[in-house]
C-alpha cells in the first residue's frame, strides 16, 4: 500500500495532477497495490483527481481524509472508520480561533467545510485545489452539535502567529487531548489525540491484512510525519520540510512540480 499526501506532494503548486503522476497511480494498482490518499482535507475536494487516476467510485480502493479523520472505500464514499473529535472539545479549539481577528478557521464536518472569517488568501489557495466551503455568519459553535467534527484549523500567514494560536488553545483545552500539526505553510490543525496520518494508516492497513512496513508513505509537510514514522518506507519529495526529510529513508530528486511520485513508484513499485 501506498499512501500519499496530496498538496505539495503529489499535487502540482497549482492543484493539478500530472499525467505521468497519474500514469505511474494507474500502473502500480494494476499491480495489486492500493494508492490511498491520504490528505487533510476533505474527500469531496479530491473526487476529480481519483477521477483520473481511475480510482473514483471503485469498490476495494480507500482514501483517507481529516489527517486520518475519515476512512472510506471509494465505492459510494463508503465510511470505513470516522474518527471524530468530541464536542466540547472542538468548540473550545473553534472558540479560541474565532477569537483571532487575523486567522481563518475552518471546520470540517464529515462531509462539509465550514469557515469563521475567511481571508482572501486562503479562499484562493482552497478554491485552487477544488475546496469548496459555506461561510460561517456567526462564532455560535452549537450549530454542530448533531454533526461528526472531523478537525477544526486555523490559516495564519506566519510560523510565530500559528505557534501562538497552538497556545492559546491549549489554556482552554489539555493538550493531551489533542493531535495538533501544520501544515501547507499556512495552517495550524487540530485533530483528536491519537488521530493522525499515521493511526489511520495504520488503521486501514489492519482492516486490509497489510503490516506497517509493507507500507509506503509520503509527504512533505509537518502533517505527514506521524505517518512517515510508522510505516515501512517513508518518503519525503525534494520540497519536503527538514523534519521530514530526517524522518524520510528516501527523498526524491524531483520535487512535487516534477513528477516525485511517479519516481518513487517507478523505483521501488514497478
Amino acid at each position: 500500500m501506498i499512501v500519499c499526501d496530496l498538496d505539495e506532494t503529489l499535487m502540482n503548486d497549482d492543484g493539478s495532477l500530472s499525467a505521468k503522476n497519474a500514469e505511474a497511480i494507474q500502473a502500480a494498482a494494476t499491480k495489486g497495490v492500493y494508492f490511498v490518499p491520504n490528505s487533510g482535507r476533505s474527500y469531496t475536494s479530491f473526487q476529480n483527481d481519483l477521477e483520473t487516476m481511475h480510482l473514483r467510485n471503485q469498490p476495494n480502493q480507500y482514501s483517507i481524509s481529516y489527517n486520518g479523520g475519515l476512512i472510506l472505500e471509494n465505492k459510494d464514499n463508503r465510511p470505513i472508520a470516522v474518527n471524530a473529535m468530541p464536542f466540547e472539545i472542538a468548540k473550545a479549539v473553534f472558540e479560541a480561533g474565532a477569537a483571532n481577528k487575523k486567522a481563518a478557521t475552518h471546520v470540517y464536518t464529515q462531509d462539509t467545510l465550514y469557515i469563521y472569517n475567511p481571508v482572501p488568501e486562503d479562499s484562493a489557495y482552497l478554491k485552487n485545489r477544488g475546496v469548496s466551503f459555506q461561510e460561517m455568519k456567526d462564532a455560535n459553535f452549537d450549530q454542530f452539535k448533531n454533526e461528526n467534527i472531523m478537525k477544526v484549523i486555523m490559516a495564519l500567514p506566519t510560523m510565530p502567529e500559528r505557534k501562538q494560536m497552538r497556545a492559546d488553545v491549549e489554556t482552554k483545552v489539555d493538550p493531551k487531548n489533542l493531535a495538533v500539526t501544520y501544515s501547507s505553510d499556512r495552517y495550524v490543525e487540530f485533530n483528536p489525540a491519537g488521530i493522525d496520518k499515521g493511526s489511520a494508516s495504520v488503521q486501514l492497513g489492519e482492516l486490509l491484512g497489510i503490516k506497517p512496513e509493507e507500507i509506503i508513505a509520503a509527504g512533505d509537510n509537518s502533517n505527514d510525519l506521524p505517518m512517515l514514522k510508522v510505516v515501512g518506507l517513508p518518503v519525503s519529495v525534494a520540497n519536503g520540510i527538514d523534519s521530514v526529510k530526517k524522518a524520510a529513508k528516501y527523498i526524491t530528486e524531483a520535487d512535487n512540480n516534477h513528477d516525485a511520485l511517479a519516481e518513487v513508484i517507478n523505483k521501488f513499485v514497478l
